[in-house]
């Protein structure tokens, strides 16, 4: 009895000197799984994909491996290091994540310069249950100096190799398994990366990273090189056939020797276009210009990392934005073959403004890229009023407008409002605009903002009319980008009455677009599914300037509805592709549609222009084009 007892207690023992020497093993463990599954939990649109267990748990075990070539007390140091370094990257990725709908990569960290400006937007996206992330690091950091202090062991080298490549060997054959499957059902996932908020939800964030890292280190190795010959021919025949201009024959160089005027407002979402709030109209102004031009109300902007500058960039060239951060920052030594210099090569007097300082996103670099003759920045005005970022928008397109009577006509005019950017500071200016129920909240300063930014506009326009310049000119306003993001979608849902699904975010991710013609000539609504990429390929027409390397489709000619996103998701002008969830709807009921031999070919074919266009950009081919190239 005595023996078997004392043969317990040595199992016992054994046990407990296991689990006590391997404690910070176990918390790791558990305690990095909890915290990327709740991290998974809050970027997934109302379901968790399963399935992201396996990758999880594979990425944990290759962080786990490293850890076991070090001896025990530094193995414990190593493996608190890394819990507060996998924090930080969950708590980054959620604030930009909330902001743009977006997982933070490589690139967009490059260009975290530019987003200085915009840090206040982006810092109050955190929330204070992101402190949950950090909170076992403050209980663990006095247990694990206790800790330190009783471990006596220190396993010999060997074994800690050997541990090493089992644990690792284990991680990258689960990994292995993941990669297989997900490159089998979507090839040009893992690798184009244009659904990354549905790759974090099928690979977990720690692998998405690592495939991130590889794919832009990969990236800069490859640019480094020329592209195949193949490839070079196969993206020019793509362009050739895209930018064939033979049936356009509706608004034919109807803008030749006329001004452009191009006005890209801040924030500007389509929802507030002839919408109230509390009885009032939420931009009377625009409302009233919206029935004296041609009015796009399914013109959806399709920006990315780059937010107002990659508006900017569809805008004025018609390419897609970067795959992974700001265009404005990565390819500002490119050639354009931009709006601007094709209407310089028509003796246009081209200039670009805008109230912020000039180095922001690049502007000061990128719009000589772009031909512009003069771009009047920040230190082109007089800073009379400064709200929010810079100067206000009153105040701007006055000096704007003032500036403009003294261009050498004809000209082309690119115009940047700034005042309705978030945190929407142009709340209660001038005059109260009560919005009910919703004052003090997200929304409500957003309408308070933009309905400031409304009266400027209108003031602005009602002024280009009375001065005579709108008989001479053309008129192009829209929106850059969202005002609402998607952690504060629900808030929009309340205001339009909608349901929250995958669906109606879509149905709301719109821009108005107004085109106005001297004499309020063709003013009416086009209900065609279009997009930023378009306004160059329709203006080209309009002007008669030529098409050789747009991606989009003139607006007013053919019957194009084609609508890419830069995360992989589209519109075909019958259905709505939502890449994150991998799902189709029907655009008008909404209803669920299963994917069909044309829905997956139209797939295939939307991820291979994008990355046609990512090849125009990384390996300058506009320049090698004019060169003669291929």
């Amino acid at each position: 009895m005595r023996f078997i007892n004392a043969k317990k207690g040595k199992v016992f023992d054994g046990i407990f000197h296991l689990l006590f020497n391997n404690i910070d093993i176990i918390l790791f463990c558990c305690i990095i799984y909890v915290k990327l599954m709740s991290y998974e939990k809050d970027i997934s649109s109302g379901y968790l994909n399963k399935a992201v267990v396996f990758p999880i748990a594979a990425s944990i075990l290759i962080l786990l491996s490293f850890s076991l070539l070090f001896k025990e007390k530094n193995r414990i140091s190593f493996l608190y290091i890394v819990d507060i370094v996998i924090s930080a990257i969950l708590v980054t990725d959620l604030m930009y994540y909330r902001y743009f709908k977006d997982i933070t990569t490589v690139a967009a960290i490059r260009n975290a310069k530019l987003l200085q400006g915009v840090s206040s937007s982006v810092g109050s996206v955190a929330n204070a249950k992101d402190l949950y992330y950090f909170l076992d690091l403050f209980i663990l950091l006095p247990l694990e100096k206790i800790y330190k202090r009783k471990k006596k062991s220190a396993r010999p080298l060997i074994r800690r190799l050997v541990s090493f490549l089992v644990i690792f060997v284990v991680g990258i054959g689960m990994n292995a398994v993941v990669f297989y499957r997900v490159s089998k059902e979507q090839p040009t996932l893992l690798t184009a990366m244009s659904n990354r908020i549905y790759l974090t939800n099928i690979i977990g964030n720690v692998n998405f990273h690592l495939v991130d890292s590889y794919n832009y280190i990969n990236t800069a190795i490859k640019n480094s090189k020329s592209l195949p010959e193949q490839r070079i021919k196969d993206i020019k025949a793509f362009l050739k056939e895209n930018n064939n201009s033979t049936d356009e024959t509706n608004f034919k160089g109807i803008g030749e020797g006329k001004n452009l005027i191009v006005i890209q407002v801040e924030a500007l979402q389509g929802f507030v276009i002839n919408q109230k709030v509390n009885g009032q109209e939420i931009t009377p102004n625009l409302n009233r210009w919206v029935n004296k031009c041609l009015y796009f109300d399914n013109y959806f902007y399709q920006v990315a990392g780059g937010n107002t500058s990659d508006a900017e960039l569809m805008s004025n060239n018609s390419v897609y934005p970067a795959q992974s951060g700001a265009a404005y920052y990565t390819y500002s030594g490119n050639k354009y073959d931009s709006l601007a210099s094709a209407l310089k090569d028509k003796n246009y007097y081209t200039a670009a403004l805008h109230g912020n300082s000039e180095g922001f996103w690049n502007r000061n670099v990128m719009y000589k890229a772009q031909s512009f003759d003069d771009f009047f920045g920040e230190h082109s005005f007089n800073i009379d009023e400064k709200i929010g970022l810079g100067l206000s928008d009153r105040s701007f397109l006055n000096q704007s407008l003032e500036k403009m009577k003294k261009f050498k006509q004809p000209y082309y005019s690119f115009i940047v409002t700034l005042t309705s950017h978030f945190p929407f500071e142009a709340v209660d200016k001038y005059g109260s605009f009560n919005v009910g129920e919703y004052e003090g909240t997200f929304i409500g300063n957003y309408l308070k903002a933009i309905h400031y930014t409304d009266a400027q506009l209108g003031e602005f326009l009602d002024n280009l009319e009375k001065d005579g310049i709108m008989q001479n000119s053309i008129i192009a306003l829209y929106g850059d980008h969202f005002a609402i993001p998607k952690d504060n979608a629900q808030q929009l849902f309340k205001f339009e009455n909608e349901s929250n699904n995958d669906y109606t975010w879509f149905k709301y991710q719109k821009v108005p677009l107004l085109l106005h013609f001297p004499n309020d000539q063709y003013a009416g609504v086009n209900h065609k599914y279009t997009c930023q990429m378009d306004l160059y390929p329709t203006l080209a027409n309009m002007y008669n300037l030529p098409r050789k390397y747009m991606f989009g489709k003139d607006m007013l000619n053919g019957d194009s509805q084609k609508v890419i996103f830069r995360n992989g998701s589209f519109i075909d002008g019958e259905n709505l592709y939502v890449s994150w969830s991998d799902t189709y709807y029907n655009m008008q009921t909404g209803a669920k549609v299963n994917e069909t031999p044309k829905l997956k070919k139209e797939k295939d074919e939307y991820t291979k222009e994008l990355q046609y266009s990512d090849d125009l950009l990384n390996h300058n081919l506009i320049e090698e084009f004019d060169n003669g190239g291929a």
